[in-house]
């Protein structure tokens, strides 16, 4: 991770001192194998998680049928290591549903994180193509869209610190905050794009002159 770290860190250096159409391209291709690597872990670690919880579950169920079939006073003679083996069965079951709920929420996040950069790579491809556009237009959505970047690069940061708290003392409120932090940049940062994105194809639209660059308009971005 942290060999990806560096990779990224020199590619947004890059961006920085030089904006051009192939740095872009190499912090797209950075960041979303980052992510990436992101969702193949969690859906490695929920998959172990949810076979566990197969493991408990069935130890659950027949804790059950052998309760059931046992009568009051055999219940009395059990002994306390016993009974302290299946509460922990209990405790154990609560604890592993309880991550696997924090896995599935980081799981989603990180999808949609995901659809952000796949949406930024889209956006700035057509923007290229758009000839409605000054250099010094283009110029400024480069830079807003490496600020977007940016705060992307921070987001995975910070889904990979939640999902080394599970390995590291954190209480759950702490991971919860963690969580909702993340949730909502990731929100924060994709409602930004989509809404840049539609200011500039409405403004492309505006610019046309002709009915014909009109419809061109609508089929280069996609628009019905």
């Amino acid at each position: 991770m942290k060999k990806i770290w560096f990779i990224t860190m020199l590619a947004t250096t890059l961006l920085v001192v030089a904006p051009t159409q192939q740095s872009h391209a190499v912090v797209w291709v950075v960041v979303k194998a980052a992510i990436k690597k992101v969702i193949k872990a969690i859906d490695l670690k929920i998959q172990r998680l949810q076979n566990k919880t197969i493991w408990l579950q069935n130890a659950q169920k027949t804790l059950e049928n052998t309760l059931s079939k046992l009568k009051l006073d055999e219940i009395s003679d059990w002994t306390k290591k016993q009974k302290e083996q299946y509460r922990k069965y209990y405790e154990e079951l609560a604890k592993v549903k309880s991550i696997i709920s924090y896995y599935q929420r980081i799981r989603d996040i990180t999808k949609k994180q995901l659809r952000l950069v796949d949406e930024y790579n889209r956006a700035w491809s057509l923007i290229r193509q758009d000839s409605h556009f000054t250099a010094e237009e283009i110029l400024y959505m480069e830079n807003v869209y490496s600020g977007i970047l940016d705060e992307s690069l921070k987001n995975i940061d910070q889904i990979n610190l939640i999902i080394k708290s599970f390995t590291t003392k954190m209480s759950d409120a702490k991971r919860l905050e963690l969580i909702n932090n993340a949730a909502d940049q990731v929100d924060v940062n994709y409602s930004d794009l989509m809404e840049f994105n539609r200011q500039n194809t409405l403004l492309s639209l505006q610019r046309a002159k002709t009915k014909a660059e009109v419809q061109t308009v609508k089929k280069l971005y996609g628009l019905p």
